[in-house]
């Protein structure tokens, strides 16, 4: 049986990565540097605190986390330049489809009930998001990236959640965001994309304190402690939060049908949740 302040940590930690996508709207900067830069920040934060960890069988599985992170941030943060916050979240969200079906080839058993769940979550989504797809090409692609990011999630997901049988969480999040972060700068020195404007300082830290520092990592915190699965469905509450905020900060309005939709994910995730042994 878990403890309340098990749940209660998972909680504030995706309240906090509902902060990811509006906070990201208000830079400039191209997608690959706000990535970097994410990272880097993030990673120096635990450099100190996890370096002497850096051992046993963990370390290999942290490694190619790090990679699907880096993954993740690039296709998804360039979704947010081409579609709107909303769809972009709920899209990049879809994860627990392709959780499920890596969990099923990893020998993960999932009940019919969880299954449930994902399809009326998975079917909120598509509420949330339909009104966006049809909006222009540039929309598209941007709802295309943000399903890639999505692949990517489920593989930092899962590969996390085999890392953490062998570390602690100081130990692979300092890992793991340094990987992503030197992969990121890597590409965008390649690619020779210019530094952030003046303007952008500010965002670049918060986005790396909020959803980051203290999202990412309780949601590392909470693999050891529950199913990847579930984990990946209760994230599915993160587009509520980002719809909300990009509302209030951007006039992003939510449409009744958006508003079915996000009771439609809300429901799935309590469905899903009630299915997993805890």
């Amino acid at each position: 049986m878990r403890k309340a302040w098990h749940w209660l940590a998972l909680f504030l930690g995706i309240l906090a990565l509902s902060w990811g996508g509006p906070l990201i709207r208000l830079t400039s900067a191209p997608a690959l540097t706000v990535a970097a830069w994410r990272l880097i920040f993030s990673a120096t934060v635990f450099l100190p605190l996890g370096l002497r960890g850096w051992h046993g069988k963990g370390v290999r599985y942290a490694v190619l986390a790090g990679f699907f992170l880096a993954a993740h941030f690039a296709f998804w943060i360039q979704s947010l330049r081409l579609t709107s916050v909303a769809s972009s979240v709920v899209l990049v969200n879809t994860n627990p489809l392709f959780v499920g079906v890596f969990s099923w080839l990893f020998g993960e058993c999932l009940g019919r009930a969880f299954w449930l769940g994902v399809l009326l979550s998975l079917a909120g989504t598509v509420l949330i998001g339909y009104g966006d797809l049809v909006v222009a090409h540039t929309a598209l692609l941007g709802d295309l990236l943000a399903l890639l990011g999505a692949v990517a999630a489920s593989g930092y997901l899962l590969l996390g959640r085999r890392a953490r049988q062998g570390m602690a969480t100081f130990p692979y999040v300092s890992l793991t965001y340094s990987v992503a972060a030197l992969c990121l700068l890597a590409i965008a020195v390649a690619l020779r994309t210019p530094l952030p404007p003046k303007t952008d300082w500010q965002w670049l830290l918060l986005i790396a304190l909020i959803p980051q520092v203290i999202g990412h990592t309780t949601v590392n915190w909470a693999l050891r402690r529950f199913p990847a699965a579930a984990v990946a469905v209760a994230i599915l509450s993160e587009p509520v939060g980002a719809g909300l905020w990009a509302f209030f900060l951007f006039g992003e309005g939510i449409q009744p049908l958006q508003g079915v939709g996000m009771a439609l994910v809300l429901l799935g995730i309590f469905w899903s949740l009630r299915s997993v042994r805890l």
